[in-house]
């Protein structure tokens, strides 16, 4: 836990890599903080090295730009999709690829597992968001209802729940274990383009309407209607410990939030681009930003 979040933040130092020939898409740390992941409209998805920044691996077997990559959170593999309609299952050690889900028609724009490693999630342009089993590649579930692409999704922390976000401006929740009517939140006045639990249970998201929304997932109330982007957001994550949340997205720029009272604390500013995405490690000490550089936080 940071006692002083701001004061830590002003000595942050900013890394970058720069070997994508595209846009980066989606980046992810592994659990051990040891790699970086990240993907690119040149089909390709790259593993770096955090400590020497050099590139350790060149992923190659999409066909089309890749949208969006998360490692398992048991680190031990790691997921694509692509706008070739498949997501892929690529084994951490060799990059190999361990399974290839093909049942979408449309380019798959969002991909995660759940928090216990035993499923992921996918979903993009044909509006649904299918749930797999990671061991066996086996499709157990499928999600309709969303009226436009989904963009988005995350599962929360007891992996009981996933979150789709959606260009028809609205966040749904699916149940994973159950046959639950899913339930819409709607509020949003431009399409969702990132959602995020907390360890605590919020679920936050983001909008082309420059706001983001922090929702009480159990009721579908809001808790916190967060203002002060110039242009939309693209990505959002939670700490580990759920105090703070970044967001970021076409304003080149920042924002560290308090998740107790709702209030900016820290506006990170000096991107040289949009930033496609941004993530906590899972111990809190580096904040990465896609494409491509990384605050440490220490």
């Amino acid at each position: 836990m940071w006692k002083n979040p701001s004061e830590s933040l002003a000595r942050a130092t900013v890394k970058y890599f720069q070997r994508h020939k595209g846009e980066v898409n989606s980046c992810a740390v592994s659990p051990d903080c040891l790699l970086i992941l990240t993907c690119s409209d040149d089909s390709r998805l790259h593993v770096w090295e955090v400590k020497s920044g050099l590139l350790k691996q060149k992923v190659t077997g999409h066909t089309g730009p890749v949208k969006s990559c998360c490692f398992s959170p048991d680190g031990t593999i790691f997921a694509s999709s692509s706008i070739d309609c498949t997501v892929r299952i690529w084994k951490v050690d060799k990059a190999e690829c361990l399974c290839v889900l093909t049942d979408h028609s449309k380019s798959v724009e969002t991909v995660c597992f759940s928090p216990d490693s035993k499923y992921l999630v996918s979903a993009g342009w044909d509006r649904l968001a299918i749930l797999w089993k990671v061991q066996t590649g086996q499709k157990l579930k499928v999600f309709s209802g969303h009226q436009d692409t989904i963009i988005c999704s995350a599962f929360s922390t007891d992996s009981s729940c996933i979150a789709t976000g959606s260009w028809d401006y609205t966040v749904r929740l699916w149940s994973v274990y159950s046959d639950r009517t899913d339930r819409a939140l709607k509020g949003h006045n431009g399409n969702v383009s990132c959602v995020c639990f907390s360890v605590s249970g919020m679920l936050a998201s983001g909008s082309w309407d420059k706001t983001v929304r922090v929702w009480n997932p159990c009721n579908g109330s809001l808790i916190f209607l967060l203002t002060g982007h110039a242009n939309w957001l693209r990505t959002l994550s939670f700490s580990w410990d759920g105090i703070l949340m970044a967001s970021a997205g076409h304003d080149n720029m920042v924002r560290l939030w308090d998740c107790e009272n709702g209030k900016c604390i820290k506006v990170l500013k000096g991107m040289l681009d949009t930033a496609h995405t941004c993530t906590f490690s899972p111990k809190g000490t580096l904040l990465l930003i896609g494409a491509m550089g990384f605050y440490e936080l220490d």
